[in-house]
């Protein structure tokens, strides 16, 4: 079995703002391959209201008017991952995709964490 090491993110983002941020996902997940990521992936939610079970709309946070996002960047190993972060973070394309004083969402409010695979199918 193969491991890996994977970034989640978790976001709560007003459906007006949906295609600023699939715009700036976009050119965010090349980067990220570019300098070693395996796999980029973002995801907005569908079909989230699902009887017993604790939203995801819950989970983020959101607001009456919002939806959620939920994305993660795997990666060959922990290691590899502070890596090709220090790398992404120096890299100045990302200043540019976001505009910092107006982003689609709010940073504040997203959950983020690292993991380690326990079971991986590929």
């Amino acid at each position: 079995m193969m491991t890996h090491y994977v970034d989640g993110f978790l976001l709560p983002i007003a459906p007006e703002k949906l295609q600023e941020y699939q715009k700036m996902a976009d050119q965010s997940g090349a980067v990220w391959k570019e300098h070693g990521a395996i796999a980029y992936w973002e995801c907005v939610g569908d079909d989230l209201d699902i009887q017993d079970m604790t939203s995801f709309r819950t989970a983020a946070g959101c607001k009456e008017n919002e939806t959620v996002v939920i994305a993660w960047i795997i990666y060959p190993s922990r290691e590899e991952r502070d890596r090709i972060n220090a790398k992404v973070m120096a890299d100045p394309r990302l200043k540019e995709i976001c505009d910092e004083n107006n982003p689609p969402f709010d940073f504040k409010r997203m959950a983020y964490g690292g993991f380690k695979s326990i079971v991986c199918y590929e």
